[in-house]
């Protein structure tokens, strides 16, 4: 099948009705008995039919259209990354449409068919979220010959393009870090399963496994919030009260884990010493304040909206580049 190229009057063919009927189908006019209008629909389903939004902007004279997938705009990590690649598409005569896609894969899908019912220049997928079979699968059907890149991920499509953050050897420094200082019983808290959260996972059991003498505990958060971080580490330290070194996933969840720490009547840093990871604004407003990983956001979302131009305008440009990350010291260590 090719979505794309199927026209109104291929689907009117199929159907053995006209042209105006399947347009009447299509936009939910009346005057089209059901059994027909089921008839149509099925058809229009089969070949993942959708009305050419662009084709009704070009006499309007439209500007050149990039599209900005975001799982949930409500975090501001990934917000903040939005608005930068919006703001250099602008720099380059592009203007951005954004969708809040929520995380399952379907709605992720279904965003996807709806930039390309309007027909967008490229598409920038912000978030390792998007790094899955079903987003996969989409791009290939919807966007087989439309450039697209993911912020902190990568997909192997001819089409596609990834910057990411150097997040196993960030943490591995995070860990090498704590050990510099002594500490011996480092947990690691991670948050919401995304494949960048399993690769700093891994990140730290394969740096704490270079040294025999240090215990290490890996906890799962109930997702990446303040609270989830705050349960997951009043729980590590009742079982485990010997931790002195906690690695968080996300800045977030370290703030959380930072309050049960202190909650527990724990002294940071000479007692338990804590990093997150994104140095984000909850990293300054902490107290104390949160030594964080940065994973350097700014770089990272111009990185990418550069090649997503570069690839649009047929300029060539690396399929995968790596950010390197730093750690950001502070008090909690």
């Amino acid at each position: 099948m090719y979505p794309l190229s199927v026209t109104i009057y291929d689907i009117a063919k199929e159907a053995g009705v006209s042209g105006s009927t399947v347009s009447r189908v299509l936009n939910g006019k009346p005057g089209v008995n059901a059994q027909t209008r089921k008839k149509v629909q099925a058809l229009l389903e089969t070949h993942h039919f959708f009305a050419n939004e662009a084709a009704r902007g070009l006499v309007m004279q439209t500007p050149r259209m990039m599209g900005i997938l975001v799982a949930d705009i409500r975090n501001s990590h990934y917000a903040e990354g939005a608005y930068l690649i919006a703001q250099e598409f602008a720099n380059h005569g592009y203007g951005a449409l954004i969708c809040n896609t929520g995380d399952d894969d379907p709605s992720k899908v279904d965003s996807l068919r709806v930039l390309a019912s309007r027909r967008v220049d490229g598409v920038a997928l912000i978030g390792s979220t998007f790094q899955c079979d079903a987003v996969r699968d989409a791009l290939q059907l919807y966007f087989a010959t439309t450039p697209v890149v993911i912020a902190n991920g990568y997909v192997d499509l001819p089409q596609a393009y990834g910057v990411v953050a150097d997040e196993a050897e960030g943490i591995a420094s995070c860990v090498r870090l704590l050990l510099g200082q002594g500490r011996r019983h480092l947990a690691f808290v991670n948050g919401t399963d995304t494949p960048s959260n399993r690769i700093k996972q891994q990140g730290f059991l394969n740096e704490v496994g270079k040294d025999p003498s240090v215990t290490s505990y890996v906890i799962q958060a109930s997702s990446s919030e303040y609270q989830a971080g705050y349960d997951a580490t009043a729980s590590l330290l009742v079982q485990h009260p010997q931790v002195d070194g906690i690695i968080y996933a996300v800045d977030l969840l370290a703030a959380g884990g930072l309050r049960a720490v202190r909650d527990a009547g724990r002294n940071v840093p000479d007692s338990v010493a804590v990093i997150g990871v994104d140095n984000s604004p909850y990293a300054y407003v902490t107290t104390p304040r949160l030594t964080s990983l940065d994973t350097k956001l700014g770089e990272l979302s111009l990185g990418c909206a550069r090649a997503l131009v570069d690839a649009v305008e047929g300029k060539p440009g690396k399929k995968k580049q790596v950010i390197v990350s730093s750690i950001v010291l502070r008090e909690t260590t």
